[in-house]
């Protein structure tokens, strides 16, 4: 198994780009985001590839970070969704963005992805669901799913973990805010609805 190319880019496509490794062209299919990533024709590159083995073709997909690679591993682990559909998910979402809409059981934002229907959104929510945490998405440091007294503070600490994942603290407020969630929830549970209304 070819784990990573690493060499000079020699060419970059709509849909692939090429790597000389040693004398030899690897062409690698990659998602729209990592092609504009890319550096210039004639510089080095690595790229976190994975390889598809078929009757008719073998077929290197590359990723410019390991965590993409291993979402897109999950993901083709998902009954109905080939490479090509894996691919075009991590082309419309980043990895975090892919987690987060899981996590929140957002089928409807996950279908967005060209080639896919809400069916096979749901599918992959469920088949996904349990090998995500909230605590991969925002760091080790934050304590997302210890259950907190309802109230100021659980607010405030949901809030803080959607500023940890990148939204603005406006953002987060407002989604924080704008949760329904029962009397008495958790953090966890505030941040799942928060993560609804944001996407």
């Amino acid at each position: 198994m070819i784990a990573q190319v690493k060499g000079i880019l020699e060419e970059a496509g709509t849909d692939s780009a090429v790597v000389d490794v040693g004398g030899i062209g690897f062409k690698v299919w990659l998602t729209g985001r990592d092609l504009a990533r890319l550096p210039g024709k004639g510089q080095q590159v690595r790229i976190y590839t994975s390889m598809s083995v078929r009757e008719d073709a073998i077929t290197l997909f590359g990723f410019l970070s390991a965590e993409d690679r291993e979402i897109f591993r999950q993901l083709t682990g998902v009954s109905g969704i080939g490479p090509k559909a894996a691919l075009s998910l991590l082309s419309s979402f980043t990895a975090r963005q892919l987690q987060m809409a899981v996590l929140a059981d957002d089928a409807k934002t996950i279908a967005t992805a060209p080639g896919l229907g809400i069916k096979t959104a749901k599918k992959l929510i469920l088949e996904l669901k349990d090998k995500f945490s909230l605590d991969d998405i925002a760091g080790p440091a934050e304590d997302i799913s210890a259950a907190k007294t309802a109230g100021e503070d659980v607010l405030s600490d949901a809030a803080a973990a959607l500023t940890a994942l990148g939204y603005s603290a406006s953002e987060a407020l407002a989604a924080v805010r704008a949760a329904e969630v029962p009397e008495g929830a958790d953090t966890e549970t505030v941040l799942k609805a928060a993560l609804r209304n944001l996407m």
